[in-house]
């Protein structure tokens, strides 16, 4: 984790602030480019899987939306 940390702190995609409550640790958010890069990798996976899923059947894909469902329900089931 710290060498993957570190990588992210290099390319100025997480900022580090001192932990108040150990100064042995820090706490790690997100930063505005890290931010950014994250927000056109979606768009670039969302446009690619729009791509592929206008290329199916519509029996295809209305597995695809029933497989979803499941899928997100078994989600929820884990949470709560």
């Amino acid at each position: 984790m710290t060498r993957t940390l570190a990588c992210l702190d290099r390319e100025g995609l997480i900022e580090r602030t001192p932990d108040p409550a150990d100064g042995r640790s820090s706490l790690v958010s997100i930063s505005d480019a890290g931010r950014e890069l994250l927000a056109r990798q979606r768009r670039r996976k969302s446009a690619y899987l729009a791509r592929r899923l206008r290329k199916l059947d519509p029996e295809e894909v209305a597995t695809l939306a029933r497989a979803a469902e499941i899928l997100e329900r078994m989600r929820e089931d884990e949470q709560g």
